[in-house]
């Protein structure tokens, strides 16, 4: 699994890093550290669920993360459907998932690098949704600002079913999950996730 982000202090929190988020936050409450690699990333690893999993991290900023995947790719001679790539999207309003199971990178610069250097569009990929766009905002300047204090506690809340949706990949494949998630929508006062009139698998 591949969360993608900026790598430093300066967007720690930021909407870009919400793929960092997700793995990050997986890591934790499977107890794996984190460790350099010689490709260009930080990796937490372990087993789950009978598969050897890995969390990998590029570091080498959300433009040319890439190199980085195409690099662990060859390491561990990994076929790309076996990948799931965990990106920001602010065409997704906050509080949505999207699992895809291959197509275009949407925009998504990160996402698009990696296309480019696996060469091919049958990645997996979750999209985190970090939207709405403010009118006449700039999108590259809003993808690296912080969260709002009053979205903060729907991010608490989006980071942990994301993880979950990235565990029930492994076990269930990506079918399930787009039947799963790509309909729930949480909002800012509920207490879970609510079906969404919207989205069909």
């Amino acid at each position: 699994m591949v969360g993608l982000g900026n790598p430093g202090r300066k967007y720690q929190g930021t909407r870009h890093n919400i793929g960092f988020a997700v793995v990050e936050y997986l890591a934790g409450q499977l107890r794996w550290p984190w460790h350099a690699t010689h490709f260009q990333g930080e990796m937490a690893s372990g087993h789950l669920q009978e598969h050897k999993v890995l969390l990998f991290r590029p570091t080498t900023y959300m433009n040319r993360s890439g190199q980085a995947v195409a690099a662990l790719r060859h390491y561990y001679r990994l076929v790309p459907e076996n990948l799931l790539v965990v990106c920001d999207d602010f065409q997704l309003p906050l509080g949505r998932l999207r699992f895809r199971a291959q197509g275009s990178s949407g925009g998504q610069r990160g996402l698009e690098d990696v296309l480019l250097h696996l060469g091919t569009q049958a990645v997996p990929r979750l999209r985190v949704g970090i939207g709405p766009l403010p009118p006449q905002k700039d999108p590259a300047q809003f993808v690296l600002e912080p969260f709002s204090a009053q979205e903060q506690p729907l991010v608490e809340k989006l980071i942990p079913l994301a993880a979950q949706g990235v565990q029930d990949w492994l076990k269930y494949g990506i079918q399930f999950c787009m039947n799963r998630y790509n309909g729930l929508h949480l909002e800012p006062e509920s207490e879970g996730p609510k079906p969404s009139s919207q989205e069909s698998p």
